[in-house]
């Protein structure tokens, strides 16, 4: 479980953004990364029993301040990130705990321009197949669809406006999102819950994974 005190933590944190306020609170400050690395090394367990983990990512909690207005130097937030192993697997898993904007996602964040490009292909091409992951049911409960913060205006470099499925091919990521409650987070069935909404991911890598593993004829591209 993910203990009370990570939430107090945080919070207090945010109201006491500042190296003075950490250096008195840093005995807190490791016991909650204690126990939330306990956490994520059980997350990481879990999906390791029907996928390949090949790294987990604790993200630090020191900002990169250089190319920021905001000078605070600590995130108020915790998140970690678990990268597939192999080149056949794609796609990546994301948790992050915040007071009152805790949440997991999934999927393809800024994919660079070869991948990107080979997506929308794909999608150009036939949209069918990532319609139907995105609108079975328990995956169009648990995440909605496709994140749509960012998005080229009109259409990309190459493709018609007027394209039939010109909504996913002006998106420039292609990821999912679940949002957790402060409660679900410290309830004692959270994990169970995280690996849920991760396995409900799964069908969407293995098609994605596919589609950046072959060319438009369906040949392989990884080196056998």
């Amino acid at each position: 479980m993910i203990p009370l005190s990570v939430f107090r933590f945080l919070k207090e944190l945010k109201q006491n953004n500042n190296r003075e306020w950490m250096q008195v609170h840093k005995k807190r400050y490791l016991e909650n990364e204690k126990a939330l690395k306990q956490f994520y090394q059980a997350v990481t367990e879990e999906l390791n029993k029907t996928d390949s983990i090949l790294k987990t990512k604790v993200f630090r909690i020191n900002r990169d301040l250089r190319f920021s207005k905001d000078k605070t130097p600590y995130n108020t937030h915790r998140s970690v990130s678990f990268s597939r192993a192999g080149a056949e697997r794609r796609g990546g898993y994301y948790l992050r705990i915040e007071p009152g904007n805790s949440l997991l996602a999934g999927g393809f964040f800024a994919p660079e321009p070869a991948d990107l490009f080979r997506i929308r292909k794909e999608f150009e091409a036939d949209a069918s197949e990532i319609e139907k992951i995105l609108n079975q049911p328990k995956f169009k409960t648990a995440f909605g669809g496709f994140n749509r913060e960012k998005s080229v205006k009109t259409a990309p470099k190459g493709f018609d406006k007027n394209h039939p499925n010109i909504d996913l091919l002006r998106l420039k990521s292609f990821y999912v999102v679940h949002s957790f409650s402060d409660e679900e987070v410290v309830a004692a069935n959270f994990l169970n819950n995280v690996i849920f909404h991760f396995k409900l991911l799964r069908p969407f890598f293995n098609y994605m994974s596919e589609v950046l593993t072959t060319n438009l004829n369906g040949e392989s591209l990884i080196d056998s």
